[in-house]
């Protein structure tokens, strides 16, 4: 009977989350909301339609869902796209989360919680909506525009904090206060575990996947991405993380492969159907008794959501050196919490430290959904607040814009040391994960197994031996210098006698690095005196150095590594070399290269170039011209459009949109017409007065009719597809392809 129960139970959610998600696409609502709605109207709380029964059971299945919502956020998480705004999105995101995790621990506080409730409040006011941001953007077609990318490396940055909250969080819950010192190894722990897992993911997946291309296919593609996601979580939850965080781990590794956009394709049916149960869920949890009876704390924190989030956002994109139109457009985007808050709120709840009314406040704050409403009102609050700005602050702000905008080259030290510490970090994360695997499994296997039989000197030998083998090469890596950054420290060494200092102290750091790896391999395994472990880690560190072999190695785990990380954007680069090339080298600026396939509707079909004057019209030029396999790089004036080219245009973000409304017009007229064709497959037979008696298929005016000839029957025998040079006899049947509404013309003819 459970079984009955929890069929029952998802045939509701599903259903009502279908009738409800039409309701609210033909009112152009956001599909979370109605979600939201339909768990309400299903939940405990409202009796008017059938209820949830199996509300626990409905909980695992919202866990599966808070799942596939963050591995689908993974595989769109780029951490390379962090870098490619410059420090805005940096500046913008740390102001954000910052100044509004205050905000909403103070009004906690001023409304009596308990400190952990402020600190769980503040952590869900910060987060905005990355699922919502990302559809009102694709729906309302911005998502190139300059202030449109910001917003979306702010959310990246902001899931990435709302990773370490999820981390954090129950800690300061366990023990009600917050210790530094734990705080602190709970987020280098964090750390350590996302690099350890990121460098491995990529040196492993890219390459499986490309081993095994061509014995995988989509339904196969799906089922390993599956496997690997609830394997990671499995990982995760093991190591005292949250399974939020492994799905996304495994999601951003994977969306870091070739196969990153297939594979997120893939499960968008799966995360729309997983998602859709996990916001019923959260709608269920909705007490209109609550709403009432806590309106006020509702109005209150919607207000400072929607106020404190856009002025703070803006404000820290115009500390940036970004434009106000910029500001306030990115401010208002970001104006709005979401999943995030919905899955703190959860876990908030779950470890009992949240009172049960705080749950359904906080999804009534993330109920208003503004945020379509909020950027279309950007531009013009925009335009309205610099008419009402003062002379002196429009010059302010025009000169500090200038002045961030300046190109600066980063100093030779800068380099130099940026490339040091990525590669001490990379490193010595790899080192301590193969140091700490030795110690936790392989020397107590070698010692359970090998223990009855050898000695304790061999024993050590095997086990400081293979650890040490392990690591040779990463311990290589450590001390390598590349040949950029060779050449950097040369001309450091030789251009002032004052660098020289720093420079050996870079060198002895490395080395004392390695040298403590060494040590700590050989003291445990080992019990002989410093002097004599001193020595053999000298041996062994010498060995590594002018070892042949074991360059080598580095050499190639370094080779493959780099290959499989940026296999993605050499394919791009292959596939769309000019805009690829173009849109890296001027990130960030207010111009970009786009691809835009022209509609057959478009009013400008047949038109030369300078017909049309694309230039005059809307600023933008057209760069490249792709017609099936052909391609047309620099057009000339007299090139034409046709339907379904390719172009390939260079504008502003505003320049560009325009153009897309108008190259990608489609005709309404056209398409009712479409509509109203009814073309499929007649038949009818020549009677004794037909026109047709006698004569051959090529002489009538089947075709000026639109008709085609696909079959006769002739004396009981049919000929399908018959030649053109066949006759028309009495009684045959005639079958033919075209549109209804014309029958009646072929038939009197």
């Amino acid at each position: 009977m459970e079984e009955l129960h929890l069929v029952t139970d998802l045939a509701l959610i599903l259903i009502s989350a279908g009738v409800t998600t039409i309701l609210f696409k033909w009112l152009k609502q956001p599909l979370v909301l109605g979600y939201i709605v339909a768990g309400f109207l299903v939940g405990p709380h409202f009796n008017l339609f059938p209820t949830i029964t199996q509300t626990a059971v409905i909980s695992e299945w919202s866990e599966i869902g808070i799942i596939f919502l963050l591995f689908a956020l993974g595989l769109e998480f780029s951490f390379k796209r962090l870098f490619q705004v410059g420090s805005t999105a940096f500046i913008t995101a740390g102001v954000e989360i910052i100044t509004v995790f205050l905000a909403g621990f103070l009004t906690g506080y001023l409304f009596g919680w308990t400190t952990t409730e402020s600190i769980f409040l503040g952590g869900m006011l910060a987060m905005s909506s990355t699922t919502i941001v990302i559809k009102a953007f694709s729906d309302m077609g911005i998502k190139k525009q300059k202030f449109a990318d910001i917003v979306l490396v702010v959310l990246i940055i902001q899931d990435l904090v709302a990773i370490l909250m999820m981390v954090l969080l129950p800690a300061i819950a366990v023990r009600n206060n917050l210790d530094g010192s734990e705080m602190l190894m709970s987020i280098i722990k964090l750390v350590f575990f996302i690099i350890l897992w990121f460098l491995v993911g990529i040196y492993v997946f890219p390459s499986f996947f490309k081993w095994t291309r061509k014995l995988i296919n989509e339904e196969t593609l799906l089922i390993i991405s599956i496997g690997l996601c609830f394997g990671m979580v499995a990982l995760a939850t093991s190591l005292g993380f949250s399974s939020a965080l492994g799905a996304f781990v495994m999601g951003s590794i994977l969306g870091e492969t070739v196969e990153g956009h297939k594979i997120e394709k893939l499960m968008k049916s799966i995360k729309d159907l997983f998602g859709a149960i996990f916001f019923v869920s959260v709608g269920m949890m909705v007490d209109p008794q609550i709403l009432v009876q806590y309106w006020l704390p509702i109005v209150i924190l919607s207000l400072v959501t929607i106020i404190v989030k856009a002025v703070m956002s803006a404000a820290g994109v115009l500390m940036s050196g970004e434009s106000l139109k910029v500001a306030v457009q990115t401010g208002m985007s970001l104006s709005q919490i979401g999943e995030f808050a919905f899955i703190i709120a959860t876990l908030g709840n779950s470890l009992g430290v949240m009172e049960d009314y705080i749950y359904p406040v906080i999804v009534a704050v993330s109920v208003t959904f503004t945020t379509p409403y909020c950027i279309k009102l950007a531009e013009p609050l925009a335009d309205g607040i610099e008419r009402i700005l003062p002379d002196s602050w429009k010059a302010f702000l025009l000169h500090h814009q200038s002045r961030s905008h300046t190109v600066n080259q980063q100093s030779e030290w800068r380099k130099l040391l940026a490339t040091y510490l990525k590669n001490i970090l990379l490193y010595g994360v790899i080192l301590v994960a193969i140091m700490l695997a030795a110690f936790q499994w392989l020397n107590p296997f070698v010692w359970k197994h090998l223990g009855s039989f050898l000695s304790p000197f061999l024993i050590g030998c095997i086990n400081a031996g293979t650890t040490i083998l392990v690591m040779a090469p990463f311990l290589r890596g450590l001390m390598h210098q590349t040949r950029q950054s060779g050449e950097t420290y040369l001309h450091l060494w030789h251009n002032s006698r004052f660098n020289r200092s720093g420079l050996i102290a870079m060198v002895l750091l490395k080395a004392f690095i390695v040298f403590f790896f060494v040590m700590s391999v050989l003291f445990k395994n080992f019990k002989y005196s410093p002097w004599v472990m001193l020595l053999f880690a000298i041996a062994i560190i010498l060995f590594i150095t002018f070892s042949e072999k074991t360059l080598r190695r580095y050499s190639r785990i370094e080779k493959r590594f780099q290959l499989n990380l940026n296999q993605k954007e050499a394919m791009e680069k292959m596939e769309h070399p000019m805009e690829t090339s173009y849109n890296s080298q001027f990130a960030g600026n207010d111009i970009h290269m786009e691809g835009i396939r022209v509609s057959a509707d478009t009013p400008y079909i047949g038109q030369t170039i300078a017909e049309a004057d694309f230039r005059k019209k809307f600023g933008i030029n057209i760069v490249k011209i792709k017609r099936g396999n052909h391609t047309i790089t620099l057009p000339s004036p007299q090139e034409r459009i046709y339907p379904y080219d390719k172009v390939l245009v260079l504008g502003s973000d505003a320049q560009i949109t325009a153009f897309m409304k108008e190259i990608q017009f489609e005709d309404e007229a056209a398409r009712q017409t479409a509509r109203e064709k009814n073309v499929g497959f007649f038949s009818f037979i020549i009677e004794a007065d037909s026109p047709f008696i006698g004569k051959p298929i090529f002489e009538t005016n089947f075709r000026e009719l639109g008709f085609m000839v696909i079959g006769i029957e002739h004396n009981g025998e049919k000929v399908m597809n018959p030649d053109a040079s066949m006759h028309f006899s009495l009684n045959d049947v005639v079958w033919v392809a075209g549109e209804r509404r014309n029958l009646h013309l072929l038939l009197g003819s």
